[in-house]
C-alpha cells in the first residue's frame, strides 16, 4: 500500500471512529455521579464514549516502589488517558457543549451532582475565578461558539493547533516516553518534553503552544515547573483561557500500582484571574488487553518483532474537520 493510500486510509478510519464516539455521546452516556471518592465508579475499558468515570480516585504523594529506569526514574511509560470526559466543557466535564443546537437531540443530561465534577478543585465550587472582564470573555465566547462570525470564537483545534496545557491531557488518549534526563508526552495535538536535568527556562519573549517545562522527580511524583504558554490555547470548548504570563506548578501522582495518576496543578495568572486556582485530571492506563476505541486509547498491537508491541495510530488533523472544533473554520475563513 503506497505513503498516499495509507494516509488516506488512516484518515478514513479516524473519522469512522469518530463520527462513532460522536453517536455514543449523543445518545448519552451514563450520567456520573459528583465529587471525589476512595474508589473509580467503574473500570474504563474498552468500547467507544468520551465519559468513562464518575469519580476521582485520590492518590497521595509518597514513596515509589515500583520498576525504576536506569537513570533511576520511575518507569511510567506507556498509553494513557483521562477517565472523566474530552474537552467540551471545562468546569461541568459532562455537561456537554454550553448552547449546544444539538443538545435537542440527546438524552437529558440529569442533575449535576450526578455528573463527574468540576476539573476546578479549588476553588471548591468548582468555578475558574476570573477577573470580571475575562468572564465576560468566555460568555462571549459560549453565545458565539455554535456560530462563530468572527475569528475570536474558533477553538484552536479547528485549525490543528496544539492543545496546549492542560487540554492535551483530556483531548485524546497519549503516550508517555522517558529518556535519560527526560519525559515525554507523544499527543496527539504536539509533544511536550519535560526537561529533568536542571536547565534554567527559556528567556521570557519565547513562547510555545505546549510551554517550557523543566520538572524533578518526588518520589512517586513528577513535578514540573511550566512556563512559556503563548496563551492562545482555550482549555475547553466552553472557552475559558490564560494568558501568556500564566505560571504552573503541575504535579503527576502516580498510584502504587502504576495503573493510574493524577494531574495536580495551581494555575497562577493574575492577568486573567484574581488568585490561583487548581486543576485536578485523573488518568488511567491502557495496554494491550483493552479494546482500542478512537478516542481514550488509539493504539495497534505490533508483533512482527516477535514480541507484542503497541504502536500509536497515526491522527491526522484536518482543518475544518467538525470533531477537532464543530467545523468552525468554513464560517470566517482563514
Amino acid at each position: 500500500m503506497t505513503h498516499t493510500k495509507t494516509r488516506a486510509w488512516r484518515m478514513a478510519a479516524g473519522a469512522a471512529a469518530l463520527a462513532l464516539a460522536h453517536t455514543a455521546w449523543a445518545q448519552g452516556a451514563p450520567a456520573p455521579a459528583a465529587g471525589y471518592a476512595a474508589a473509580p465508579a467503574r473500570p474504563a475499558s474498552g468500547g467507544i464514549g468520551f465519559s468513562s468515570e464518575r469519580t476521582v480516585t485520590p492518590i497521595e504523594s509518597g514513596p515509589w516502589r515500583g520498576k525504576r529506569l536506569p537513570d533511576g526514574q520511575p518507569d511510567v511509560q506507556g498509553h494513557w488517558s483521562n477517565t472523566i470526559a474530552n474537552h467540551n466543557n471545562f468546569t461541568d466535564p459532562q455537561g456537554g457543549i454550553p448552547n449546544d443546537p444539538q443538545a435537542r437531540n440527546r438524552k437529558p443530561l440529569g442533575p449535576r451532582e450526578e455528573r463527574a465534577p468540576s476539573r476546578v478543585s479549588d476553588p471548591p465550587d468548582g468555578q475558574l475565578p476570573f477577573q470580571p472582564w475575562a468572564a465576560q470573555k468566555v460568555k462571549d465566547f459560549q453565545a458565539n461558539f455554535n456560530n462563530p462570525i468572527q475569528p475570536q470564537y474558533i477553538e484552536p483545534l479547528a485549525r490543528c493547533a496544539p492543545a496546549g496545557v492542560p487540554k492535551s491531557l483530556y483531548w485524546h488518549g497519549y503516550e508517555i516516553r522517558q529518556f535519560p534526563g527526560y519525559v515525554v508526552f507523544l499527543f496527539n495535538s504536539g509533544t511536550r518534553i519535560v526537561h529533568l536535568d536542571g536547565k534554567p527556562h527559556l528567556p521570557d519573549n519565547i513562547k510555545l503552544w505546549n510551554a517550557d517545562s523543566r520538572g524533578h522527580w518526588e518520589g512517586n511524583t513528577l513535578v514540573v515547573d511550566v512556563s512559556n504558554l503563548n496563551g492562545k490555547a482555550l482549555l475547553g470548548r466552553t472557552g475559558e483561557f490564560t494568558s501568556d504570563k500564566v505560571h504552573v506548578v503541575e504535579r503527576y501522582i502516580f498510584s502504587p500500582d502504576n495503573q493510574r495518576y493524577n494531574y495536580v496543578a495551581t494555575f497562577t495568572d493574575p492577568e486573567v484571574y484574581t488568585r490561583p486556582w487548581t486543576a485536578t485530571i485523573p488518568a488511567k492506563r491502557w495496554t494491550e488487553k483493552d479494546k482500542p476505541n478512537g478516542w481514550h486509547f488509539e493504539a495497534s498491537l505490533n508483533t512482527s518483532t516477535g514480541q507484542p508491541v503497541l504502536e500509536r495510530d497515526e491522527r491526522i488533523c484536518v482543518e475544518n474537520n467538525g470533531g477537532f472544533g464543530r467545523g468552525a473554520v468554513a464560517a470566517v475563513g482563514k
